[in-house]
């Protein structure tokens, strides 16, 4: 089961953990655009891989072996980050199914949901609650 977690719950993870790691399951278009979690100060990166393709909104078949690609080890927790929690979830649940037994979904995401505008990134969301982030 893929538990969810807060942004700060993340965050503090991610600082206690020399081992955990953020994976930002957004596509290239958010990452260049709205911007990425600055992971700096826990002294790491956030792992960027696409559960999604941008504009398709396909699956990405890859996305299991991108994870390995990348380092990801089934020992280590891991935290998984979409735009609103939704994504993620889905990224998430993929992981647990393929052996990373340690997997969390980051609820509210990068941005959170809409405001009554319309505006994400003001109510909830790593970046509504002034968590390190560049763009």
């Amino acid at each position: 089961m893929v538990n969810n977690v807060s942004p700060k719950q993340t965050w503090d993870a991610l600082i206690a953990d020399p081992d955990a790691q953020l994976i930002d399951v957004r596509t290239d278009a958010e990452w260049q655009y709205v911007g990425l979690p600055d992971l700096r100060p826990a002294g790491k990166q956030a792992v960027l891989v696409s559960w999604q393709y941008f504009p398709s909104g396909n699956i990405n078949p890859n996305f299991v072996e991108e994870l390995r690609d990348a380092g990801l080890v089934p020992t280590q927790a891991l935290f998984f980050l979409c735009r609103s929690g939704v994504r993620s979830l889905a990224a998430a649940q993929a992981a647990l199914s393929a052996g990373f037994p340690t997997c969390f979904n980051v609820a509210d995401g990068f941005e959170g949901g809409t405001d009554a505008n319309g505006h994400r990134g003001i109510i909830a969301g790593w970046k509504a609650l002034g968590l390190p982030w560049r763009q």
